[in-house]
């Protein structure tokens, strides 16, 4: 068998693949014994051994012709890509049988691209941020958590509105000669002081109503108001309070940490453990720009060809996950693209394949790179990072499924073990602080 490669662009190849006619002649063999077995000819039981020249009567001399034929693309199009070490990522197409007697076809398919990265690549040096938590992040975490739980009941009659509280307000808009604004009219509107979500000041002129009172307050709008309309507007509110209810805001003590997180903590312990959390999620975050960082300074240096089908894949696959974070949030992909006015594909092509084509680039030269630098990931680390995900855990039901998840040869661990490859392959391309003066 001769093959010969023809690149066409795009990761994609013409294979023009040849065979003796002495070596095609052993496929007509493999299509006479399978349509004698499974071929339902007068005279014979199936299975039976059929002389081979009732076989071609009964089929035809053209049709065994055009059966091995056949037969014989698909071995040889099979063994050309073993030779070769090609790996298809698309449906191949056979363009043309060329000739019959010797056969010779041409067939087009694109391959997994291939990458060539200039040795430059070994000077990239780029500075690793140092991470910390602040107190008063800490401190924000807490507060969100509070506004979270915070759980209302109604007030006693006679009660002051204080921030936090929600009061239940009827209230309408007025410019300075007293004419009523539209769209400013709000009726049985639950509204939580100290949230924002009205105009600066207003939430907090409420504080010491109690229900029923009614008041008229001054509001003036900021000049960069969103609504053109009110914006610098001076106008007068007037707000009757029908119904108010005292927040309630959750304890921080072991019951309630224990809800939260599933752990036996005091007030301390559970402010440490989210420092720990909160740390953990800046270096993913930052993993994640660095990672997005170093393949920008990569694709500069490498030979990369993104292949249509490969990069349509992907762009599907990255479309999914979207679709997938879109859902958790109540929203149906349809309502948020109709909110866009833009097709699935249109949206697809203008926020999506760009992420999918980088995606790629990085996963092909991050690949590509280990191979040359030999990165492995040792049995050792790999039993430590898998006690470190574990230990976030309290639950025996958990722990049981964990053990396993990541075990060797399950796609959880291997998953793991990539990941973890990667994550030692971007580092050695990062210096932190202390080993530029460890170098000094």
């Amino acid at each position: 068998m001769n093959v010969e490669i023809k690149k066409l662009g795009n990761s994609r190849i013409e294979l023009v693949i040849e065979q003796s006619t002495e070596n095609v002649a052993k496929y007509r063999k493999k299509v006479i014994a399978s349509a004698g077995q499974n071929a339902n000819i007068k005279g014979f039981r199936k299975g039976s051994k059929i002389p081979e020249d009732v076989i071609v009567k009964e089929f035809g001399e053209e049709r065994i012709l055009q059966m091995t034929v056949e037969q014989a693309i698909d071995w040889l199009y099979k063994e050309a890509l073993k030779k070769e070490n090609l790996m298809p990522v698309s449906q191949a197409e056979i363009t043309e049988v060329v000739s019959q007697d010797p056969l010779k076809v041409l067939i087009q398919v694109e391959i997994f691209p291939t990458v060539e990265i200039e040795d430059s690549y070994k000077d990239i040096k780029l500075k690793k941020q140092k991470l910390s938590v602040s107190e008063s992040e800490v401190e924000d975490a807490i507060a969100d958590i509070k506004t979270r739980f915070t759980h209302f009941h109604d007030a006693e009659s006679d009660y002051a509105a204080k921030i936090g509280d929600k009061l239940t307000i009827d209230t309408d808009g007025y410019d300075t000669d007293g004419k009523m604004l539209e769209a400013t009219s709000m009726r049985a509107y639950p509204l939580v002081l100290g949230s924002n979500l009205l105009v600066p000041g207003f939430e907090e002129d409420m504080v010491g109503m109690k229900v029923w009172d009614e008041k008229e307050m001054d509001v003036n709008f900021p000049k960069d108001y969103h609504n053109a309309d009110f914006a610098g507007k001076k106008t007068k509110f007037k707000v009757k309070a029908l119904k108010i209810e005292r927040a309630h805001a959750p304890e921080f003590d072991k019951e309630f940490i224990q809800k939260l997180r599933g752990k036996d903590l005091d007030f301390e312990g559970f402010k440490k453990l989210l420092k720990e959390e909160i740390l953990e999620t800046k270096e993913a975050n930052d993993a994640m720009e660095r990672e997005s960082t170093l393949i920008d300074e990569l694709v500069k240096i490498s030979k990369l060809e993104i292949g249509t089908e490969l990069l349509a894949r992907q762009t599907d696959q990255v479309y999914d996950e979207i679709k997938e974070n879109v859902a958790k949030d109540g929203v149906k992909m349809d309502d948020y693209l109709a909110s866009l006015n833009l097709s699935v594909e249109q949206y697809k092509k203008q926020h999506v394949e760009a992420t999918a084509l980088k995606r790629l680039q990085g996963e092909i030269i991050f690949n590509e790179l280990m191979l040359k630098e030999k990165v492995e990931v040792t049995d050792d680390e790999l039993k430590k990072e898998v006690e470190k995900i574990m230990s976030r855990y309290q639950s025996e039901d958990v722990l049981a499924r964990l053990k396993e998840l990541y075990v060797p040869g399950t796609s959880y661990y291997e998953e793991l073990k990539r990941r973890m490859a990667y994550r030692k392959l971007i580092d050695n391309f990062f210096t932190d602080e202390k080993s530029e003066a460890k170098k000094k």
